[in-house]
C-alpha cells in the first residue's frame, strides 16, 4: 500500500468553499482512538449532515464511521459498503439514521449516484460518504471534509498513527459547530 503524505492528499480534496468553517487537526494513534473520534463528531450532527471521508486504503475511514455509528445508536455492524455501494443503518435511538456510502467505484459524480437516493435520504439522515470528494457536495452547501493520512515516519513506530482533518464547510459550520472541542475531548 502506497503512503500518501498528508499534504498530498490535502490537494487531492476539493478546495474549501468561500462559506468555509472551522478546521481542526487531530493525531489519532490507534483504531480504538478512530473509533473515539467518531462518536465525537457523531455528537455534533444532526439530521441532514453529509460527512465527506478521504483518506488512502486502509486509512481509518471506516473505523471513522463505525464511531460514528455508534455514537448516533444505529442499529447494525458498520462495515465497509464497498460491494453494495451504500448501507442504512436505522436508529434505535430516535435519532438520524446513518446512511454509508462507499463511492470508490462510483466515477461518474452526482449523476451516477442519483440511482442511490441520497437527496431523499439526506433531511432526515446523516449521510457519510467515503471517497465522496468530487462527487456529492452539491448535495448540501453545508457538509464536513475528514481527511485521514497516515503519519509519515518510521512505519514500526507510526503505523496506527493517523492525522486527520477534520474541515466543516459552510454556513452550518461557521462557527466552529464544536469542532474545534474534539481534540481536547479526545485528549481527556
Amino acid at each position: 500500500m502506497e503512503e500518501v503524505p498528508l499534504e498530498a492528499q490535502r490537494s487531492q480534496a476539493p478546495a474549501p468553499e468561500a462559506a468555509a468553517g472551522a478546521e481542526t487537526r487531530i493525531t489519532i494513534d490507534s483504531p480504538d482512538a478512530m473509533q473515539e473520534l467518531g462518536r465525537g463528531i457523531a455528537a455534533l450532527l444532526r439530521p441532514g449532515d453529509l460527512v465527506l471521508l478521504t483518506g488512502e486504503l486502509g486509512a481509518g475511514k471506516t473505523t471513522l464511521t463505525r464511531g460514528l455509528g455508534e455514537g448516533l445508536g444505529v442499529r447494525g455492524a458498520v462495515t465497509s459498503p464497498t460491494f453494495v455501494i451504500a448501507r442504512v443503518h436505522p436508529s434505535l435511538t430516535g435519532g438520524p439514521a446513518l446512511v454509508h456510502v462507499d463511492a470508490y467505484r462510483l466515477g461518474g459524480g452526482l449523476d451516477e449516484m442519483e440511482d442511490l437516493d441520497l437527496d431523499v435520504s439526506l433531511p432526515e439522515s446523516v449521510v457519510v460518504v467515503e471517497w465522496g470528494d468530487g462527487k456529492v457536495e452539491e448535495l448540501s452547501d453545508d457538509r464536513l471534509h475528514v481527511v485521514i493520512a497516515r503519519a509519515v515516519g518510521h512505519e514500526e513506530v507510526l503505523d496506527d498513527v493517523r492525522e486527520v482533518v477534520v474541515r466543516g464547510v459552510g454556513e452550518r459550520w461557521s462557527a466552529g459547530a464544536g469542532l474545534d472541542a474534539l481534540a481536547g475531548a479526545l485528549s481527556e
